[in-house]
């Protein structure tokens, strides 16, 4: 067989490369003409010894040392030029950088009416209409293999355990949703990068944010037409998709009330968090920073209780804020020194937050003890484990387990079940090795949104399951111990569905892809 030939380089590889040599020629330059500077200065001259006595020395009074995150330069952290950690950190602030670059407006502020709001396509059908209403891009990461299934048939006909293999063979029997093509169901303008389920049982209904800050909402209870299948000129109907512009740029989280089925929550890269009225097609800010110049991209939100939404950032900052306040009266506390790409809230005990940081570590931290004063205060961090690579998110389960995905291409589940026991400021580090870890292909590249774990908060059965897309265009369905308990797929998913989501308490799996089409599985 003739030799395989190389794929040619793209253009933007070779300036990537191009960039990273003069880089290093121009940092090289500046470290030689430091030297020469440091070699040519004058040598001090001695001081003069005095002959007094000496004074006595007084040993100071001990402080508690703080940890407080700083920002630092990647040359004096030692990281490497060519490093994954490196890479990643630049892929992050390049996404970020462009992603603020191509918003056409900047945030808006106040209420905003959705019939007020457009968003160009054919599909889209302008606001809401009550609960009434509701009644690829084929680069891939490395090591992607699209269409290989990494859990078959054959792994659930030879499970021996009979329990396992009884949930192994209800959760493989998801089906693909029907009624429309995956294709022919865009969700969203752009790429999908957040998506949830409404807690509603009576119907899948599906929300989704996207790359440029549109909120698309799928009902997928709605009845197909029916076609002459015979009329090969007559086009398929498409579904109808509610979609508006919530923000203006990146929505990042989406996060629904637990004791209000009308309200939800989003968060974005410009710097806000809003409040969605589902009944009342309305959509308020509950926060941004106060001055309208300063940036502060949100990379995820919980709720602490109905009037406290807790938020981090990608300048490795959490935020705590009391919708009743005003914004400037939020608690921001530094708690790393990169990005926190995702956290959050124990659901049974949310003064427990764990964050996952581009700093490659874990994180878990008490919201009921505050130490330290001014720009120094911060909450009581219990225990950290640190990871070989970048941590992308943080996910509790409502039986205290804690799933992550990094980029060592490791999901770890680690297990808390006395969380409800701790005392504030309780020493956890001695409980933070991961109980289990799973190999996993968490290469998803600049164009395929990260891959997160996310758990099944109140799932009917009772045991605690999660879901997390598969580069191969798969989703992947995993159990508290480790076990796989399915691998959902189909006919005509041709890019990953990497922002998966369960539905609360029933066992319906969406997932978004780069494209902004939606698969579900019920």
């Amino acid at each position: 067989m003739p030799p395989k030939k190389e794929p040619a380089m793209s253009a933007f590889e070779r300036k990537r490369l191009e960039n990273i040599a003069n880089n290093t020629a121009l940092l090289n330059d500046i470290s030689t003409t430091a030297i020469k500077l440091e070699a040519a200065k004058p040598k001090p001259k001695p001081k003069p010894v005095r002959s007094s006595k000496p004074r006595a020395k007084h040993e100071p009074a001990r402080r508690e040392s703080v940890r407080v995150a700083t920002r630092q330069s990647s040359r004096l952290a030692g990281l490497d030029a060519t490093s994954d950690v490196l890479k990643r950190k630049f892929e992050v602030e390049a996404e970020a950088e462009s992603d603020k670059a191509r918003a056409k407006r900047s945030r808006v502020n106040g209420d905003l009416s959705l019939g007020d709001i457009k968003v160009d396509g054919r599909k889209w059908e302008n606001g809401l209409d009550g609960m009434a209403g509701l009644k690829g891009l084929g680069l891939y990461g490395r090591g992607a293999e699209p269409g290989v299934r990494t859990f078959t048939e054959d792994d659930v006909k030879e499970t021996t355990d009979q329990n396992l293999k009884d949930l192994r063979v209800r959760m493989s029997g998801l089906k693909l949703y029907e009624k429309w093509p995956v294709n022919d169901i865009k969700i969203t303008p752009q790429r999908v990068y957040s998506l949830a389920l409404h807690p509603t049982e009576d119907k899948p209904v599906i929300f989704a944010g996207d790359k440029e800050g549109a909120l698309g909402i799928f009902d997928a209870s709605q009845d197909a037409p029916e076609v002459d299948d015979d009329d090969d000129e007559l086009e398929y109907p498409d579904p109808v998709i509610s979609a508006f512009k919530m923000h203006s740029r990146t929505i990042t989280a989406i996060h629904f009330s637990p004791t209000d089925a009308n309200a939800m929550y989003a968060a974005s890269y410009d710097s806000s968090i809003r409040k969605l009225d589902i009944e009342k097609s309305v959509t308020t800010q509950l926060w941004a920073p106060s001055d309208p110049d300063e940036d502060m991209p949100i990379s995820a939100i919980d709720l602490y209780d109905p009037n406290t939404i807790i938020f981090s950032t990608l300048q490795g900052a959490m935020g705590r804020h009391d919708i009743r306040t005003k914004a400037e009266d939020a608690e921001i506390w530094a708690l790393a020194d990169q990005k926190i790409g995702g956290f959050s809230l124990h659901p049974l005990q949310p003064h427990l937050a764990a964050t996952a940081s581009l700093d490659r570590t874990l994180k878990i931290w008490d919201l009921r003890k505050i130490t330290g004063k001014g720009d120094l205060r911060h909450p009581a961090l219990l225990g950290e484990h640190t990871s070989r690579l970048s941590v992308s998110h943080a996910s509790w389960s409502s039986a205290g387990h804690i799933a992550t995905s990094s980029y060592d291409d490791r999901i770890k589940i680690y297990s808390f079940p006395d969380a409800a026991s701790w005392e504030p400021g309780h020493d956890i580090s001695e409980q933070m090795d991961p109980k289990h870890q799973i190999a996993h292909n968490n290469q998803t590249g600049r164009w395929v949104t990260i891959l997160k774990p996310q758990w099944q908060r109140q799932p009917r059965d009772g045991l605690m399951k999660f879901v997390i897309g598969n580069m191969n265009r798969f989703v992947d369905v995993y159990a508290a111990d480790g076990e796989q308990l399915a691998q959902l797929g189909g006919d005509g998913i041709t890019a990953v569905p990497a922002a998966a989501h369960f539905h609360p308490s029933l066992d319906w799996v969406a997932g978004g892809n780069a494209s902004g089409k939606l698969s579900l599985w019920m």
